[in-house]
């Protein structure tokens, strides 16, 4: 099936993009690398009248350490996070997460401004950004904000941009006392998820948890960020009832329902040995750094 007929526009920057937006409203839809769009739009499930098309906008590709952060273009190609030197020597989960993501047809068009605009409850990089604690800077003809990554992910298919707003880029955590892993379960290689865990550790010298982010994909409307698990990790070593303790607590905070990939009762199973894998090899992580 091919899409309904639409009108295309190919702005030159954040502001006409804007303008555009606000001119169509909800017959309008932006297009970063289509990989989620324009299926949708093959089937007929979405038809805007309207494509902004945000790949002639300059200066929205970049990966730059900015110190305490990895700054990231909202048109940065997802196969160009998983192949960064920058990235996986100073955000090693953001690069795991980005080779895991589909496959590498996806990977190579995808972005990552258009994966979290998208916000699937079933992705893998919300979990991500929300375990790291990163933030998104959205961006309109009125100017630009700063969102928590935890704030971000309203619900279903929904985010907290508002209508004529485009994520333009991300920040992303980094420091020396930080190391982080993502898993996920998922039926073959490239599938989406059945339960993904990330885990970001920030630890002290003398090896206790200072801090930890630990959230969940595949299990709710949205990504769901396991506070209680983080809080039992904090200020103690990560011994194996540390361990099993946090991972018991994030299977409680999953709200996961049963569909295709598994019951209900299956998925908080599996949030349990996920989220204990996932912790462990965020600890060897930092062991090994």
């Amino acid at each position: 099936m091919n899409p309904k007929s639409f009108e295309y526009h190919a702005p030159k920057s954040v502001a006409e993009a804007s303008s555009l937006a606000e001119e169509y409203g909800m017959d309008a839809k932006f297009l970063a690398g289509g990989q989620s769009l324009i299926p949708l739009m093959k089937l007929r499930l979405v038809s805007p009248s309207h494509l902004i098309d945000l790949g002639r906008i300059p200066g929205l590709s970049y990966i730059r350490d900015e110190g305490n952060h990895l700054a990231i273009g909202a048109m940065e190609r997802i196969a160009e996070i998983a192949r960064s030197d920058l990235v996986r020597r100073q955000c090693p989960i953001l690069s795991q997460c980005a080779h895991q993501i589909a496959d590498p047809l996806v990977r190579n068009m995808g972005t990552i401004g258009g994966n979290l605009s998208h916000a699937d409850p079933t992705n893998d990089m919300p979990a991500v950004m929300v375990a790291a604690g990163a933030s998104i800077v959205a961006a309109s003809g009125q100017g630009s904000r700063v969102i928590p990554a935890g704030d971000f992910f309203v619900d279903t298919f929904t985010t907290a941009l508002k209508g004529t707003e485009i994520l333009v880029e991300v920040k992303m955590p980094i420091g020396p006392t930080r190391r982080g892993a993502y898993l996920k379960l998922e039926r073959q290689a490239g599938d989406f998820g059945i339960v993904g865990v990330a885990a970001v550790l920030e630890m002290s010298s003398d090896g206790r948890c200072v801090a930890a982010g630990i959230a969940l994909t595949g299990v709710g409307p949205t990504v769901v960020k396991a506070t209680r698990a983080g809080e039992i990790l904090k200020g103690v070593e990560l011994d194996k009832n540390t361990i099993d303790r946090a991972s018991r607590a994030a299977a409680e905070e999953a709200q996961p329902s049963g569909d295709l990939r598994g019951s209900a009762e299956y998925k908080r199973a599996m949030v349990e040995v996920m989220t204990s894998r996932t912790i462990q090899a965020a600890a060897r992580r930092q062991a090994e750094r």
